[in-house]
């Protein structure tokens, strides 16, 4: 069965082309290892709560933009091989040298989801 990792993520706005370039080069890697598509997508209607709110939930400040991503894979096991690669295959920290710099990784917020209904 599928599997979906979702992601959100405080993104410097002045830094959107270097957070795609981030993107781009991190999913080239994700591919190898085996997800089958991906989503990075920039908030552009994304309001703050009274109570909770993706901006809330990532701490978003001022010269932020809040990044909701997803990854599929085609089962829990090929992501979490994917993940353990991370501390191994140094091409992860050449795809993202400046990670740290464009996006909190702190902030990011993040799980795993096996889906429960799919269309399209």
């Amino acid at each position: 069965m599928a599997y979906v990792q979702g992601f959100l993520a405080p993104v410097k706005t002045d830094k959107k082309a270097e957070y795609k370039e981030i993107a781009e080069k991190s999913w080239a890697l994700f591919k190898e290892y085996g997800a089958l598509s991906c989503c990075e997508a920039w908030g552009e209607a994304v309001p703050d709560g009274e109570v909770t709110s993706f901006p809330m939930a990532v701490k978003k400040e001022a010269d932020e933009t809040v990044v909701f991503s997803w990854i599929i894979w085609p089962d829990k096991a090929t992501a979490d091989a994917c993940v353990a690669t991370m501390e191994e295959d140094p091409r992860w920290e050449e795809a993202m040298p400046n990670a740290g710099e464009v996006f909190s990784l702190k902030r990011m917020v993040f799980g795993g989801f096996e889906p429960l209904i799919q269309y399209g």
